[in-house]
This record gives structure tokens, C-alpha cells and sequence, in this order.
């Protein structure tokens, strides 16, 4: 069973009006950066087959993709790039790009729901939800739309940095990709304080 919207109809009816999903794509990554989409949904146009981003073929994921945007009364991206996952840890990285995702929405959301187990630095009311993703179809739509700007992302990445196959693996670390980056060296969309075991 996927996600509902029995989350966003609960705080509806405590008089919140702009809801907003968020999720992050690419924590696990070896390399590109983790990014955050928060979306607020229009409860009376909720696409059809709303699920977690993880669960959906990549057709299924860009198809809806477009159907959020079209419908979606707000929604935004915000990213943490390599650097700032280097400096202050992916965990804070991750917790940045939702900051900057939130912040771009117009209307400003009265209340974000999270997917996680924690809150991030905005003064806005929270609920993180674990797994949330696959729980409420805000989340699922937010993370829609990140895995689908960031496999976008990196497929122009590989582009920019040939040799490593990000179109294919989107810079996870499959076993193609580390053996590749075990005879090419990093690039520089490589976390350089992110570890990986050699095949």
C-alpha cells in the first residue's frame, strides 16, 4: 500500500492551509551533490501513483514528475553541493538543501512534513515521519522530483566528467563505478570524506 494523504488531511483540519513535503535524494552517493525538493500539493489534484521515488521506474518517476509540476501548487529544489557535504557532513548538507528548497516556495508552507527523524533549522512547524516517503504523498512527490532533478544532474555530469559512467549509476557506488574510480582517481564531483571499499 503506498502513500495517503491522511497526514495532510489531519493538519488541514487544524487550520493549516499550505503543506509541504520534503525529501532529500543522494545521501549514499559517492560523488554529486545531495538535493532536497519541498512541494505543496494541491489536495484536490493529487496525481495518481504517488510512491516513494526508490519504488518507481525511471519512466514512472519522469512522468511524474511532470504531472506535480503541472498540479502542485509550489514546489522548489534546493541542493547542498560537494563542498558543503565535504566541510559540515552529509547530514547537515542534506538538512541545508531542504532549508533552501522550503525557503523558495510561494505561498510560504505553515507546515513542513519531513521525511526522517529530524527537524532542520527554519522556524516553520515540523512533523519528520520516518519513512515518510512511502507514508504521506507530499514527501512522495518531493522526492520525486529530487531523484529526478538530480539523475538529470548527474547525467549531464557525465558529460562534464567522462570516464565514470554517471549516467548509468548516478554516482552510487555500484561496481562499475568504484572500479572506475579505482583506476581514474576522484573527480572533482567526488565526496572526498566519503569512504568506499575497492572491488
Amino acid at each position: 500500500m503506498g502513500p495517503d494523504a491522511s497526514f495532510e488531511k489531519r493538519y488541514v483540519a487544524h487550520g493549516h492551509r499550505f503543506i509541504a513535503g520534503v525529501d532529500e535524494v543522494g545521501r549514499g552517493c559517492l560523488a554529486g551533490p545531495v538535493v532536497a525538493a519541498a512541494v505543496i500539493l494541491d489536495m484536490e489534484r493529487i496525481p495518481e501513483g504517488l510512491d516513494d521515488s526508490k519504488k518507481l521506474s525511471a519512466a514512472k518517476r519522469k512522468h511524474l514528475d511532470t504531472m506535480i509540476r503541472d498540479s502542485a501548487v509550489s514546489f522548489a529544489i534546493g541542493v547542498g553541493h560537494v563542498e558543503e557535504i565535504d566541510t559540515i557532513n552529509i547530514l547537515n548538507a542534506s538538512k541545508l538543501a531542504m532549508v533552501r528548497a522550503v525557503q523558495t516556495l510561494q505561498p510560504v508552507p505553515t507546515l513542513l512534513l519531513l521525511d526522517g527523524n529530524f527537524r532542520i533549522d527554519l522556524d516553520t512547524e515540523q512533523v519528520p515521519i520516518v519513512k515518510g516517503d512511502q507514508k504521506s504523498v507530499s514527501i512522495a512527490a518531493a522526492s520525486i522530483l529530487a531523484k529526478v532533478y538530480r539523475d538529470a544532474l548527474m547525467t549531464q555530469m557525465d558529460t562534464d566528467y567522462p570516464g565514470y559512467d554517471f549516467a548509468s549509476h548516478k554516482g552510487y557506488g555500484s561496481k562499475a563505478h568504484r572500479i572506475f574510480l579505482q583506476s581514474k582517481g576522484p573527480s572533482p564531483i567526488h565526496r572526498k570524506t566519503f569512504q568506499w571499499t575497492p572491488v
